[in-house]
């Protein structure tokens, strides 16, 4: 991804927020300049790669395969006893965030607002493929008995809880319009908990064709 699309979208991004009614802390605004000599006072948010976050997933087609998530709080299981993680997400029609599990986390996604988010579902086996058995979720804390290849829809105020192996992969219904996604979870490592039915990248690359206006938690170590 060019560094000018993603200062631009996370533009788009912070406007969305605004309509949805929802604020960044005051960190998630600031400039690459206002983040220096600030290691020790904002460790907790370096170190467990708070902040923005966009990805296209390798895929060099950000708008069909892409994903724009602001980490709003997150543990280290090393560091701290903070056993839990929040995020903010936005999800545009039609635009996936491909088939994967976590290992180690489990989670609840929730609509917030916006669109309608289409969840596509699959157990996995103990090869971490496929499983086209028969499973259980819950949705609002109601048990819904669902085959393999599953879609769940989530209206705005819906949620679902995925447990650890749940294959999921989401995008935003056709005609609904972007879709303000939250989730809670287990304390979230994203360099090693996630497994993707194809390989695939989870950060991009990214091509420095201007500066950036606000860091991405990838580029901490490079800017503090």
């Amino acid at each position: 991804m060019k560094r000018s699309q993603i200062n631009q979208l996370i533009k788009e991004s912070i406007g969305f927020f605004n309509e949805m009614n929802f604020q960044l802390p005051p960190w998630g605004y600031w400039s690459p300049k206002d983040w220096k000599g600030k290691y020790d006072s904002c460790s907790e948010i370096i170190d467990n790669m708070l902040g923005w976050d966009l990805t296209d997933f390798g895929s060099g087609e950000f708008h069909r395969r892409g994903l724009i998530l602001f980490t709003l709080r997150n543990g280290n299981l090393e560091k701290d006893q903070k056993p839990y993680a929040e995020k903010a997400m936005i999800v545009a029609e039609n635009q996936e965030t491909p088939m994967h599990f976590h290992w180690n986390k489990m989670e609840d996604i929730i609509n917030r607002g916006g669109g309608n988010l289409v969840l596509e579902l699959y157990k996995s086996d103990k090869n971490g493929s496929l499983s086209y058995e028969e499973f259980d979720i819950q949705i609002d804390g109601i048990k819904h008995h669902l085959n393999s290849n599953s879609k769940v829809v989530l209206t705005p105020g819906e949620s679902i809880s995925l447990k650890q192996g749940i294959y999921h992969r989401f995008y935003g219904e056709p005609g609904k319009g972007k879709v303000f996604v939250g989730e809670v979870s287990a304390v979230n490592d994203d360099t090693s908990d996630n497994r993707f039915l194809e390989p695939i990248g989870r950060f991009p690359e990214i091509e420095e064709d201007e500066a950036p206006i606000h860091l991405l938690a990838a580029d901490y170590i490079n800017y503090i």
